[in-house]
C-alpha cells in the first residue's frame, strides 16, 4: 500500500478528533514510482509540525471529519485529507488548517495552495477549549467553524496567493450567520450585520511569530491569519473598498489586536 493510499484511508478517521498517531508519519513504504511524492508529503508534514511547535504547545490530536468534505461535493484540498491543528499558547488558542499545503495528489506541482490558514483567539468558551490534551469539543467552537468555512472558500477558488501578493490584506463576508452551527450562537451581535453577514480580514501581518513555514520541499508556504471584524468595520469596508481595508488593518495593528480575533 502506497502512502497516498494510506492517506485516502485516513480521510475518514475521526469526527471532531482524529488521532495524530493515525497519520503514521513513519510510514515510508511506497509503490514503485511514488517514493519522491511520498518523501515530499512526509517532509511537508514534518516542516509544518516543527513550525507550529515553535509557536506553542501542539496538541497530539488533530481536528478532522468523519468523511472528507472533498468526497461529498465540497471544495477539494490538495488531497482528500482535511485536518486542523490545535496549538495552545500562553493566552490564546490557534486552530490551523493542516493540509492546504500538502503536495497535490493529482500530480500538480508545488506544495498545494502555498498556505495554511489559522485563527488565533483567546475567546473560545472554556467548555469548548478544554484542557491540554483534550480537543474533543473544539470543533463546536465558532473559531473552528470560521477557519473551516474560509478554508473551503480558499480551496474552492484554487488558492489566494496571487491576491495576497497583489493586495496584501483581503476581506471576505460570510453570509447566513443565523444558519451557522456555532458562529450565530457564540459571536456577539455587534459582529453580525443587519443582513446576517460576518466579516473577516485574511492576511493581516502576523505578530509574534513567523508568517512562513521554512524548508517546505516543493514551494514556499505562508501561514495566513483569518481575523474577525465587527459589523461596523465590515460596513466601512463595503463603502470604502481597498482604502478602508488598508486603514482598518493599520488600526488593528495600532490597537495591538494585529492578526488575533477578539470577541471583546
Amino acid at each position: 500500500m502506497g502512502f497516498w493510499d494510506r492517506i485516502r484511508q485516513l480521510a475518514g478517521a475521526g469526527i471532531g478528533v482524529s488521532p495524530a498517531a493515525a497519520q503514521d508519519k513513519a510510514a515510508t513504504a511506497a509503490e514503485e514510482g511514488g517514493e519522491a511524492a511520498d518523501a515530499a508529503f512526509e517532509q511537508s508534514w514534518q516542516k509544518r509540525d516543527a513550525f507550529w511547535a515553535g509557536v506553542g504547545s501542539v496538541e497530539k490530536d488533530v481536528l478532522g471529519h468523519l468523511i472528507s468534505p472533498g468526497l461529498m461535493g465540497d471544495p477539494q484540498w490538495p488531497t482528500t485529507r482535511q485536518a486542523y491543528k490545535v496549538v495552545r499558547r500562553a493566552h490564546s488558542i490557534v486552530i490551523a488548517t493542516d493540509g492546504l499545503s500538502d503536495p497535490f495528489e493529482d500530480g500538480r506541482k508545488g506544495n498545494g495552495f502555498g498556505m495554511e490558514l489559522f485563527v488565533e483567539t483567546a475567546d473560545i468558551l472554556p467548555a469548548h477549549a478544554g484542557r491540554p490534551g483534550d480537543i474533543s469539543r473544539l470543533s463546536e467552537s465558532w473559531a473552528f467553524e470560521l477557519v473551516s468555512h474560509v478554508a473551503g472558500t480558499v480551496a474552492g477558488v484554487g488558492g489566494i496567493s496571487a491576491q495576497l501578493d497583489q493586495y496584501g490584506v483581503l476581506s471576505m463576508e460570510l453570509p447566513g450567520v443565523s444558519q451557522s452551527h456555532a458562529i450565530g450562537k457564540q459571536v456577539p451581535a455587534r459582529y453580525v450585520t443587519a443582513d446576517d453577514s460576518l466579516g473577516v480580514l485574511i492576511g493581516m501581518p502576523v505578530e509574534g511569530f513567523s508568517a512562513a513555514v521554512e524548508g517546505m520541499p516543493l514551494s514556499p508556504v505562508r501561514v495566513v491569519p483569518v481575523t474577525i471584524i465587527t459589523a461596523a468595520e465590515l460596513e466601512a469596508l463595503r463603502t470604502g473598498g481597498a482604502d478602508a481595508r488598508r486603514a482598518l488593518a493599520e488600526e488593528l495593528a495600532r490597537q495591538g489586536r494585529h492578526h488575533r480575533s477578539s470577541l471583546r
